[in-house]
């Protein structure tokens, strides 16, 4: 379908800071992207893929075929005759060139507690950390290793340390709750947790080690060992014979391990995400594709430098985290920062210290914090000396015009690019980016396909590729690409059918885009049952699930709708069990009750920002609940409802406008 016209969009051009030095890699407009970008698709892109492949990493043995396989039959494969390891290109290649080269910035939550880690001890950290996984606790090529961390230096110690012997690793994010911990080791069968006593966020300290001993009750003595990281001293529970102390164990291995040599294929790493079903799914990624599109992304897409000092803010428990603070920025030989700590912790202007202190050259962030900063004020942004900043970024969900315009103002000083990147856990890596010294940006658009994408909208019924601008659909790409997840770990029928049935011969993103009259693409958020909260991607069902656990909950469901902070947020609908009796003039006791059920499942990030308790919900007469009804209501459309012809029993849909009405009021 074709898109109504909208009015016209500022465009900015390229950056000053990218018409200086050090010269951009890519530029100085979009004719030297388009001819970039061209030798990356169709016809000889697979000489165009070796060649990066063998600038960007080492080879212990050469690869000979590029690339295999497809989205119609499943088996993608990159560079499947070739070996190296990801912690030797990431760590050893630096460290023996130039040992005193700081690696990683770890800025603790205390903003006087951190500290600089050279590629020269990261190395020895590292080798450590791999011989007691491999020697003291007999860990093997294949096995997998949960990681349960905040965003210390430490977490990154522990990725390598699990690459270097050919270990698994699966990082679960540390907000996660004891139950989703336990789902996720139980899936991947981990042999070895790391995990920490507590952690610190914005001055407080979070039971990691109670959360973790909570998780594995239900583990079924499948973890057999528990390094723990003294993070903050507090007292924790001991089980003798599994806990074992990390300083402890390293003091008692030699501090260089010789890295393993893995095939191309080999997992590297498996990371849960939330998919339309309320079960998460271990997406499985491999490590020579994988490592490939991270060091590209990182290079092209922030336009980095030897020298330079990189900035994700993310937590390290997420696919950004994984991609863009560890592995992308390390195997350009670059510093890493990793920032433990809030935007606001002491004080809204904490961002603004970090670039200062450390003279940060590139900065990426999420939306939300964007917007969270906007709200606070710019005063919070001014004071500080930002001038070392070249290249901004944006991740996680479409950015609004409004945030993008204030954080191109005031922490670019109208002198820095803003990539406003597109991508997924599956993707592994940016699929849509500016390309900083190339391409003009508009506020709010991802604009133009990184190397190798070939981004399609497709109309959603009819799965025809819509051709030219001012178009609308469902976004699809089109070709392979490395650093694509292989499959679902122990479920492959299921990663077919998720992302290459749903439009034969495409990978299926679930997400809608728009392309504007210039060719550049929006994204239009999630199609399918997935709320992106903050950059976090929930799965309805997932926090149905979660809502019915709770006695008197007969039936609920869950809808994401536009949030000025978070982008989405959690509202659900709840009936009650005819037994179920509570005292209706204290509801909103029951609605925190369900706020902590959710909380305590999932974890506090799911938490619904609105629970109605109604006496029904809007089904058709086959029995299926019409969520788009209470998404209109929702969002104030309560008036364009359509057609409701389907609906079993309208006053349903009466009883919800009324409930909705009186929790807005």
């Amino acid at each position: 379908m074709s898109t109504e016209e909208t009015p016209a969009v500022k465009t900015y051009p390229v950056a000053p800071r990218l018409q200086a030095t050090p010269t951009p890699h890519i530029g100085p407009d979009l004719d030297a992207y388009r001819a970039a970008h061209k030798g990356s698709v169709g016809e000889g892109s697979d000489e165009w893929w070796g060649e990066k492949a063998r600038e960007l990493l080492y080879w212990d043995r050469p690869f000979k075929t590029i690339r295999s396989g497809g989205f119609a039959t499943g088996d993608i494969a990159w560079f499947p005759e070739g070996g190296l390891n990801v912690s030797y290109n990431a760590v050893d290649r630096w460290a023996f060139e130039d040992p005193d080269r700081i690696a990683i910035i770890y800025e603790a939550d205390e903003p006087d507690g951190g500290c600089s880690i050279t590629y020269g001890e990261l190395l020895r950290q590292v080798s450590s950390l791999a011989n007691v996984l491999s020697t003291t606790f007999g860990v093997r090529p294949g096995d997998t290793v949960s990681i349960y961390l905040p965003t210390t230096w430490h977490a990154a110690v522990a990725l390598l340390a699990c690459a270097r012997i050919g270990a698994i690793h699966s990082v679960v994010f540390a907000g996660f709750s004891a139950e989703a911990l336990r789902d996720r080791i139980n899936d991947c069968q981990s042999r070895v947790l790391i995990t920490c006593d507590e952690g610190r966020r914005g001055g407080k300290a979070i039971a990691t080690k109670a959360i973790a001993d909570a998780a594995l009750e239900a583990c079924h003595g499948i973890v057999e060992h528990v390094l723990v990281l003294k993070r903050t001293g507090g007292k924790i529970n001991w089980t003798e014979g599994r806990d074992r102390w990390w300083d402890e164990e390293m003091a008692k291995v030699p501090k260089y391990c010789p890295p393993r040599v893995m095939s191309a294929e080999d997992p590297l790493f498996i990371l849960y995400t939330s998919g339309s079903t309320g079960k998460p799914k271990g997406v499985v990624h491999t490590s020579g594709g994988y490592a490939l599109c991270a060091a590209l992304t990182v290079k092209y897409v922030f336009d980095v430098h030897k020298g330079d000092r990189f900035a994700c803010m993310a937590d390290v428990g997420w696919i950004t985290g994984h991609t863009y603070i560890v592995y992308g920025p390390l195997l350009n030989g670059v510093t890493t920062l990793m920032f433990e700590s809030t935007p606001v912790y002491p004080t809204p202007a904490r961002y603004w210290e970090v670039v200062a202190k450390h003279k940060l050259t590139q900065f990426y962030n999420s939306p939300t914090a964007i917007r969270l900063l906007r709200r606070l004020g710019a005063h919070h942004v001014e004071p500080h000396d930002l001038s070392s900043l070249r290249v901004l970024g944006s991740v996680g969900e479409p950015i609004n015009p409004e945030a993008w315009e204030w954080y191109h103002e005031h922490a670019g000083r109208g002198q820095c690019a803003i990539v406003d990147t597109f991508w997924q856990t599956e993707t592994g890596s940016i699929v849509l980016t500016p390309f900083p010294g190339a391409v003009p940006t508009k506020p709010g658009s991802a604009t133009v396909a990184f190397f190798g994408h070939e981004p399609v909208i497709l109309d959603a019924m009819s799965g025809t590729p819509l051709e030219g601008n001012n178009v609308e659909g469902v976004l699809a790409l089109g070709t392979p690409w490395p650093s694509i997840a292989r499959t679902i770990w122990r479920d492959h029928a299921r990663y077919l059918d998720t992302y290459m049935k749903p439009y034969p011969g495409l990978f299926y993103t679930g997400d809608g885009a728009a392309r504007d009259e210039d060719g550049y693409i929006w994204i239009k958020g999630r199609v399918d049952d997935v709320i992106n909260v903050s950059g976090h991607r929930l799965s309805t069902a997932e926090i149905e699930s979660a809502l019915i656990m709770h006695k008197g909950v007969a039936e609920t469901a869950v809808i994401g709708t536009a949030d000025e902070l978070t982008g989405q947020a959690v509202y659900s609908f709840v009936t009650l069990k005819p037994e179920f009796s509570y005292d209706s003039g204290n509801e909103a006791g029951l609605v925190k009750e369900l706020v902590l059920q959710v909380r305590k499942v999932i974890g506090p990030f799911a938490a619904p920002k609105k629970i109605y308790i109604v006496p029904d919900l809007p089904k058709t007469r086959s029995g299926k609940i019409m969520r788009r009804i209470m998404r209109k209501i929702v969002a104030g459309e309560g008036d364009q409802l359509g057609d409701l012809s389907t609906i079993a029993e309208p006053s349903t849909v009466d009883a919800i406008k009324q409930k909705v009405a009186e929790g807005n009021a």
